[in-house]
């Protein structure tokens, strides 16, 4: 599963090349989406209004909604202390769960808002680019 926190959506949006060629990409392959955390896309849509439909507009994006187990985890999180309510969420999201067994990939425009052993890609990277 491919996560977008907050600093991808919002990236997503302005038209970033490697990420709209990805989303191009997976709406090709049944089955794939991009799943974004909702506080992740409410954080986005508070920077700037209008984003949300920008982002909801491709087909393979998702929305992970904070049910009550979400809620649960990404407070306590929170109450932790470790980060933002879309930062928390987007952890949650990307941590295993039992509805998802495979390896979960978070694409982001900063891999140190998430600790070791969360998979992180970071959006500019080269990789994510095309470049090796």
């Amino acid at each position: 599963m491919m996560i977008l926190d907050a600093g991808a959506v919002k990236t997503l949006a302005s038209g970033h090349k490697a990420l709209g060629l990805l989303a191009g990409n997976m709406a090709s392959t049944p089955g794939d989406h991009l799943n974004v955390p909702a506080l992740c896309l409410m954080q986005a849509e508070a920077e700037d209004a209008g984003l949300s439909r920008k982002v909801l507009a491709f087909s393979l994006v998702s929305v992970d909604t904070l049910d009550t187990i979400a809620s649960v985890s990404v407070g306590t999180t929170l109450r932790d202390g470790y980060a933002g309510p879309d930062t928390c969420h987007a952890l949650y999201c990307a941590l295993p769960r039992a509805e998802f067994t495979g390896v979960s990939i978070l694409l982001t425009d900063d891999e140190d808002a998430y600790p070791p052993g969360v998979a992180t890609v970071d959006i500019d990277s080269p990789g994510m680019l095309g470049l090796h």
